[in-house]
């Protein structure tokens, strides 16, 4: 299930783990792999991972090693991705995924735990059901931009019919997030990303029909445009979209995670280095709140 030892550590360099995290993991991964019990999870929780490989089926539930403790209980998800990644590896070149995308949307396991170390110091995965969706085919990098395959839920497809679009529930959408580490969210390179994926899908998934693109995410709370100039980077991300819905119930912890690094943070405590960071942090100690903004634009 796991390679040995010298390509274990090639394996996870491609997957761009944290270089102080790599002998840590393939100390433990030998410990995995002569544990028969430790084993049969391992298989099971693949299994669970890769079945209807390349399906929209949202997160999928992967089991966590409970019964476990320390690195090997916040580590384990570790091998579960590198022992499924010969699977969505095979699914990506069925589909004739280029090997620059494959790579680069993968390696989103490496900057999971940067994440994660960033905000705790020691080795571990920030967010397992997150990762399912690179590692099953739903999700791509693309560019500075990643593009999750998903189906319209019912108060987006009301709202999409509503603007004229041609679009039901279920039927297909191209999710957006932004990811950390990974340079400004220029209009440019954002610009580059949705040329990408308007190529990307129709070339690679052309029976599935991409009417829109959506976002839900603190980045499109329109609060902000009271901090920021008009011509940040945020700012303009934000005007490339249409209200699909408004975020009713505080989200205050959302731009701490992603400005900061650790939504348990005092607030008082939160830095002003930036003009994000200002926005974020005054906003919260002036007793304001911030919301998840839920928009689209056609794709």
């Amino acid at each position: 299930m796991l390679p040995d030892a010298d390509e274990l550590a090639e394996v996870l360099l491609d997957l761009a783990v944290p270089h102080e995290d790599i002998d840590e993991l393939v100390r433990m991964g030998r410990r995995v792999m002569d544990d028969p019990e430790l084993l049969r999870f391992l298989e099971a929780s693949v299994e669970t991972l890769v079945r209807d490989m390349g399906e929209i089926r949202g997160t999928v539930d992967v089991p966590e090693l409970d019964w476990a403790s320390g690195a090997l209980r916040r580590c384990f998800p570790v091998y579960v991705f590198v022992a499924a990644l010969p699977h969505a590896r095979a699914h990506h070149r069925e589909r004739g995924i280029p090997a620059d995308v494959s790579r680069r949307t993968l390696a989103d396991l490496g900057r999971n735990m940067a994440v994660y170390r960033r905000r705790h110091g020691r080795a571990g995965v920030e967010a397992l059901r997150w990762l399912t969706h690179h590692f099953r085919g739903e999700l791509y990098q693309l560019g500075r931009l990643q593009f999750e395959r998903a189906r319209h839920g019912e108060r987006t497809a009301r709202a999409l019919a509503a603007a004229g679009l041609d679009v039901a529930l279920g039927a297909p959408c191209l999710n957006l997030h932004v990811p950390d580490f990974l340079g400004p969210l220029s209009p440019a390179a954002c610009d580059r990303s949705l040329a990408l994926a308007g190529e990307f899908f129709a070339r690679y998934y052309p029976e599935e029909r991409y009417r829109a693109v959506l976002c839900h995410s603190w980045l499109l709370d329109p609060q902000l445009k009271r901090y920021l100039s008009e011509d940040s980077n945020i700012v303009r991300f934000q005007e490339r979209f249409r209200v699909a819905r408004e975020g009713t119930e505080p989200s205050d912890m959302e731009p701490v995670r992603f400005v900061f690094g650790d939504p348990e943070l005092e607030v008082e405590s939160l830095p002003r280095r930036t003009s994000v960071e200002r926005a974020v942090g005054d906003h919260l100690r002036a007793g304001g709140h911030w919301y998840m903004g839920h928009g689209w634009f056609p794709l």
